[in-house]
């Protein structure tokens, strides 16, 4: 599959990446396997023929022969991958996939002796990168409009020319990835996850529970989300940034913003917009399974416009769940969340009147209580509102129906993950078992030992009783001795009718006892 790469305006650094050891060692035998001149010579296999700054200057003739500005970033970078199931790839194969890369971008026509110069770069078995300057040698710019299209068009014929894993289709329901910048600028900060995906969930969450443009941009709010609203004259509400407090760039100078529509295809206002409905008030967990359960049942028998509705409305739930869901299963709810993200954007036209969708919208708000009655009815109460997600998200067999492949898969690595956390909030809770034996102590921890007694210490004699108190071995008038019970009340050793006794261990006596 092509993805573009960032580019740049040296042509050297990235010739140094390419033919490099790579970030941790893992580039394996770098080498040309193309180029715009079949005859170059490989600067990894023949380096007294040409090095790394000779290629960098051929490359970068044409750009440096420009009449007028040249651009600022020259250097135009392609990756191309197969799946990790196919078959290994020779040079040639790749060296055939990279010319028709460069043609279908309009970085080089086939035949065309005049276009850009391009290199395809092997250091590994599973893909290339193609690197090309972005000037072509009769002097003039390339037209590179529509080439991330045209460059997947052409690799869906080589997957099915030769029998390769087919890539997502291109239908815009793919989530948006953070790049590699992201990554590392979360990785030194040391974040768990970019930026980029943490505005993501909120703003999904928001999305899912808001009533109203108001409302949605106050729930962003006080997620702790900063929020830019974009109006027009007469003050209407056009679009929404957000931005992660603390993420800044140009050397902190400015916030790093997102447009919703950059975040996920999904999440642009008027998309946004089609998730409003009416508040729901009393609800809960029950209600919210009861619902459920009812949305699933329709969605089976739901066409293509009303069912494409429906599983944007069961990602909103799922979305919703995660955020309600007990510490116990949260991780595994949330991960299901994100791996039906894709599921919950089918291709094609959506009706917003779906039954299936009404019910789920409903349970959406129901989940809101989530907490308060979560805490009334335990994780009984949880455990059957997992099931009946799974048993939801199983019914978007839908996409299967509407050969949605990608959709389908993520749907279904959703609910293993559902049946992960359904399977924790069914464990039963472990129970204390009652002490009915001596327990052996911890070595280091608790009191000291007591010291072994080697004889009868020395007691005090007891004094002269006080008139009117009994002396030792006495017993007031009215109370029972020692051994002695009072009426009613069984002894030691005896247990109450219906009442079962403490387990007692025998042994023999200790050593000194008087019996």
């Amino acid at each position: 599959m092509p993805k573009k790469a960032a580019g740049g305006s040296t042509t050297a650094e990235l010739l140094d990446y390419l033919f490099g050891p790579g970030e941790r060692d893992e580039h394996v035998d770098p080498h040309l396997v193309a180029g715009w001149d079949p005859d170059l010579p490989c600067p990894a296999r023949a380096p007294d023929r040409m090095t790394r700054a000779d290629l960098a200057l051929l490359l970068d003739a044409p750009v440096e022969a420009l009449r007028g500005p040249k651009p600022e970033e020259h250097v135009w970078h392609v990756s191309v991958r197969n799946h990790a199931d196919d078959r290994l790839l020779s040079d040639t194969e790749w060296a055939g996939v990279a010319a028709a890369v460069v043609h279908a971008a309009g970085i080089a026509a086939h035949g065309d002796e005049q276009a850009c110069r391009w290199i395809a770069v092997r250091h590994a078995t599973d893909h290339i990168h193609i690197l090309a300057t972005l000037a072509r040698q009769d002097g003039r710019r390339p037209r590179l409009r529509g080439d991330i299209l045209a460059m997947h068009n052409t690799a869906r014929a080589f997957e099915a020319g030769w029998g390769l894993t087919p890539m997502s289709p291109l239908d815009r329901t793919a989530r948006r990835r953070p790049v590699t910048g992201e990554a590392e600028k979360a990785a030194r900060r040391g974040l768990v996850e970019t930026a980029r995906e943490s505005l993501q969930r909120t703003v999904r969450t928001a999305a899912a529970l808001a009533h109203g443009d108001t409302d949605f941009l106050d729930r962003l709010r006080d997620a702790g989300v900063r929020v830019r609203e974009r109006r027009d004259d007469d003050g209407t509400l056009l679009g929404y940034a957000v931005a992660l407090p603390g993420d800044r760039a140009d050397r902190g100078s400015r916030p790093v913003w997102f447009a919703g529509s950059t975040l996920a295809y999904d999440l642009s206002l008027p998309r946004v917009r089609e998730r409003f409905t009416p508040l729901v008030t009393d609800a809960d967990w029950a209600l919210a399974e009861h619902r459920i359960r009812e949305a699933s049942e329709l969605l089976g028998r739901a066409g293509q416009a009303e069912g494409a509705g429906d599983v944007a409305a069961l990602g909103d739930l799922l979305a919703v769940a995660a955020v309600h869901a007990p510490a116990l299963v949260r991780t595994r709810v949330q991960a299901a969340a994100d791996a039906f993200e894709q599921a919950a954007r089918a291709p094609g036209a959506r009706s917003l009147e779906g039954r299936a969708r009404a019910g789920w919208r409903a349970s959406t708000r129901a989940l809101e209580h989530a907490p308060r009655a979560a805490r009334g009815g335990g994780a009984a109460v949880v455990l059957t509102l997992l099931i009946a997600l799974v048993e939801a998200v199983e019914a978007a067999a839908w996409h299967r129906a509407q050969a949605y492949r990608a959709q389908a898969k993520a749907a279904a690595d959703a609910v293993v993950l559902l049946r992960q956390a359904a399977g924790l909030a069914g464990a039963p809770p472990p129970t204390a078992k009652p002490r009915t034996g001596r327990v052996a102590r911890t070595p280091g921890r608790g009191l000291p030992p007591a010291a072994p007694v080697t004889g009868v210490p020395d007691r005090p004699r007891p004094g002269p009783t006080p008139p009117g108190r009994p002396g030792p071995g006495l017993t007031p008038p009215g109370r029972p001795g020692p051994g002695l019970t009072p009426p009613g009340r069984p002894g030691p050793g005896l247990t109450p009718p219906g009442r079962p006794g403490p387990a007692r261990t025998r042994g023999p006596p200790p050593p000194g006892s008087p019996c």
